[in-house]
């Protein structure tokens, strides 16, 4: 059997350029020097501070946030925004990360939740200082940043879902190909949906070794000609492999009816086939879909 096709992704799957953009974001929008973010380990509740821009020291690179302690963890714990004026006087949080705190100069921050399905998953943090009151404009897009932030991590999730459902089965198995031909075509309609562009090319890298495994697996035609499809024939064929309506490939893709139909013909005159289905069959055979 041939190895699991998500072992493939690796660290890409850190959410690490998720959490990047968002603090980019965040800063752009609210004018603040210092934006650090992590997400919450498996386990008891723990954050791992691992991303900062804006910073002065390393401090807080790789620091351990315990749900409910300090001001991250109160976030975590709660799963709603919080903030301080001031933090190394604040009454409102404990003071166990004081020292790394105090080695960046912070005074003033705002610690954001990331949920995704009701759970949370990381925190972006906002932060100046001095010790100067956060309006209600700089929750507002901290809150704009984590919304973009969960998106992309649901993003994720899904392609997680479909890359496990996209392991190359046993031979002879003609049934399991059939879910690994909807998955396929799910991961070539999500990847331009991902903005992470190394993860993008890694799910695409996926979708084509798949291609080429259940070309030779399938119909035992080795040696037939590649067709050179581009990547937006590939993913209309891949959307109509499933049974899907132009209509319904085009909301999955992001395109219009008139320009799937486009691609599609482009694609059957590549193909010599004369039919939709045709050219599904003529893509398999060619290696380009499962």
């Amino acid at each position: 059997m041939a190895g699991d096709p998500s072992d493939s992704v690796g660290t890409a799957w850190s959410g690490r350029a998720d959490m990047r953009g968002a603090l980019h974001r965040l800063r752009q929008a609210t004018g603040l020097p210092l934006a650090f973010a992590g997400l919450v380990e498996p386990g008891p509740g723990q954050l791992r501070i691992s991303e900062l821009q804006g910073h002065r020291t390393t401090a807080l690179q790789g620091l351990a946030v315990r749900s409910g302690n300090g001001l991250g963890g109160k976030t975590v714990a709660l799963a709603r925004p919080c903030w301080v004026t001031d933090y190394s006087v604040s009454r409102q949080i404990s003071h166990e990360y004081d020292a790394a705190v105090a080695a960046e100069g912070i005074r003033s921050v705002l610690a954001v939740p990331v949920v995704v399905r009701r759970q949370v998953r990381g925190v972006l943090y906002g932060a100046l200082r001095a010790a100067q009151p956060l309006g209600d404009r700089t929750v507002g897009a901290a809150l704009d940043a984590a919304r973009d932030m969960e998106q992309a991590l649901v993003v994720r999730d899904e392609a997680r879902s479909l890359l496990a459902a996209s392991r190359v089965p046993e031979r002879g198995t003609a049934g399991a190909w059939e879910e690994v031909r909807e998955a396929h075509g799910a991961l070539r309609a999500l990847a331009p949906r991902i903005g992470d562009p190394e993860l993008r090319a890694e799910l695409l890298r996926v979708c084509g070794r798949l291609a080429g495994v259940a070309g030779g697996e399938n119909t035992g035609t080795e040696g037939v000609p590649r067709v050179s499809l581009t990547p937006r024939e590939t993913d209309v064929l891949a959307c109509i492999a499933t049974g899907a309506t132009n209509a319904v490939a085009a909301d999955r893709l992001g395109l219009r009816p008139e320009t799937v139909k486009a691609y599609l013909r482009s694609a059957m005159r590549k193909l010599g086939a004369r039919t939709r289905w045709e050219a599904v069959m003529a893509a398999r055979r060619a290696g380009v879909l499962p």
